[in-house]
């Protein structure tokens, strides 16, 4: 099962895995929490418009990205519906299914189109060198301690959600705002060598599967953090032992691990009513 880390590439894929997790699954629960699932997908779908754009002008293969990124989650922390008919996710959609069109128009203008497709959803992390895991181990980092300095704040902010005080929050919320230029910042450096699924998988299934395992007081975020270690390490095995692509075989795990907790929820659940008697 660790035979696979006498290969240098894989070794720093699952460095790359772990970084990526670690902080995604963390914020995730803050997504999840406060009901913007489908957030991670827009901002990562974004950011891959600007990679499509910036190869497509032939420069900017950097900025570009971040650029589109950062305006997308500034335009995300004002979207705030007061209509009862209208709901968050619907709005996060739509710009969403808009990116991933442009997305495709543009790369299909590129020698290799298709396999550059496939690169935007699922990455390539067999590829990745030591010089980009410590640029995206930097970033994550600061992030990382922008969110444990002002933890209060953001937790706050997410129980309101949770609560259904959304609305309260008002136009601009600078802590909003926040969250959502970090959450920008980790997707865009994230989906450039994870993919958007992978990443998008990263965010919401650890999380999702913590809160279906833990009781109310139990410690979610590091639940959904040893989930997402978990669900790298079991993917690249895979990937290693079967030759499957090592981004869909981790969505792969944490789709079984998701699976798992969905099934000991039930039995929970099931365990609870019949001591009950009902």
């Amino acid at each position: 099962m660790f035979e696979m880390f006498k290969l240098e590439f894989i070794t720093q894929a699952f460095m790359l895995s772990v970084i990526t997790g670690l902080l995604l699954s963390y914020l995730g629960v803050h997504v999840v929490g406060r009901g913007i699932v489908f957030v991670d997908l827009a901002l990562g779908q974004i950011s891959s418009l600007g990679v499509a754009y910036s190869d497509y002008i032939g420069k900017g293969q950097t900025v570009i990205p971040i650029a589109f990124t950062l305006f997308g989650a500034f335009l995300l922390s004002f979207i705030n519906i007061h209509d009862k008919r209208l709901k968050q996710e619907a709005i996060i959609g739509i710009l969403y299914a808009i990116a991933s069109a442009v997305t495709v128009m543009l790369i299909s203008k590129t020698p290799h189109g298709d396999s550059d497709i496939q690169e935007v959803l699922f990455g390539n992390i067999l590829s990745v060198n030591m010089e980009q895991i410590q640029i995206v181990a930097s970033v994550f980092g600061l992030i990382t301690l922008i969110h444990l300095i002002f933890r209060k704040k953001f937790f706050d902010l997410t129980r309101r959600y949770e609560n259904g005080e959304g609305h309260s929050i008002g136009i601009f919320n600078l802590w909003n705002f926040i969250f959502y230029l970090t959450i920008g910042l980790a997707i865009v450096f994230a989906v450039r060598m994870n993919g958007v699924i992978p990443v998008f998988s990263y965010l919401i299934i650890p999380a999702v599967s913590a809160i279906l395992i833990s009781g109310k007081n139990s410690p979610v975020v590091i639940i959904a953090i040893v989930l997402s270690v978990a669900g790298a390490f079991f993917g690249l095995n895979v990937s290693y032992h079967y030759d499957f692509p090592a981004g869909s075989s981790i969505v792969a795990m944490l789709g079984a691990i998701f699976f798992i907790a969905a099934i000991v929820r039930l039995i929970k659940n099931f365990s609870k009513r019949t001591a009950s008697g009902k």
